[in-house]
């Protein structure tokens, strides 16, 4: 179960190559990305099924992430406490669960750290990568700040500095509260 948890895990850091090597348009990087199309795309091709679409953005591989890892998820659990009970399985849900959250707040954390990176080197970001960078970060800045701040006006510096804070007590007090309820749902009786 180690083994087969540990192969999901590196199948999703595989797509997760994949995805941000896509945001480079029509850059041709050799052979080495041509394997890796090869290897991730019919997985990615099957989720793109599920029309799931921000503007120009295919949303639909975070779909194929999250079940990746719920089935990362199912196998570590298998594999660490070696049988299946009705404590176990509710772990398994709520650690899927918090798993596709972790996976989005930690994405729109790194998403706002390149962007207020952009912003503070004064990066020319009118290129395709800086584009999908900043039609992902605005939504998640706008709706992080009008949360903290109403409808007072920061500037935007500041507003992606907390933005990125409140992301990372979330991630943080999110994983905390998951782990303790995990601890209690394992000891239910069977």
């Amino acid at each position: 179960m180690n083994l087969l948890a540990g192969a999901a895990g590196l199948y999703m850091l595989l797509i997760f190559i994949r995805i941000m090597l896509g945001w480079f348009g029509n850059v041709r990087f050799g052979r080495p990305v041509e394997i890796l199309g090869n290897i991730t795309d019919p997985y990615l091709n099957w989720w793109r099924r599920f029309p799931l679409r921000a503007g120009f953005l295919d949303l639909s591989p975070i779909l194929g992430m999250a079940a990746l890892s719920l089935v990362q998820t199912i196998f570590s659990t298998i594999a660490y406490y070696g049988s299946i009970s009705l404590g176990i399985m509710l772990t398994i849900i709520l650690s899927s669960l918090w798993s596709v959250a972790s996976f989005l707040l930690g994405f729109c954390i790194i998403v706002l750290g390149l962007r207020l990176f952009a912003y503070l080197t004064n990066r020319n970001i009118y290129g395709n990568f800086w584009r999908i960078v900043e039609a992902i970060a605005r939504p998640v800045l706008y709706r992080v700040s009008r949360t903290i701040f109403g409808n007072r006006l920061v500037n935007y510096r500041t507003g992606m500095i907390v933005a990125i804070a409140v992301l990372l007590a979330l991630l943080i007090g999110g994983r905390l509260a998951v782990n303790l309820a995990a601890a209690l749902l394992i000891k239910l009786p069977v």
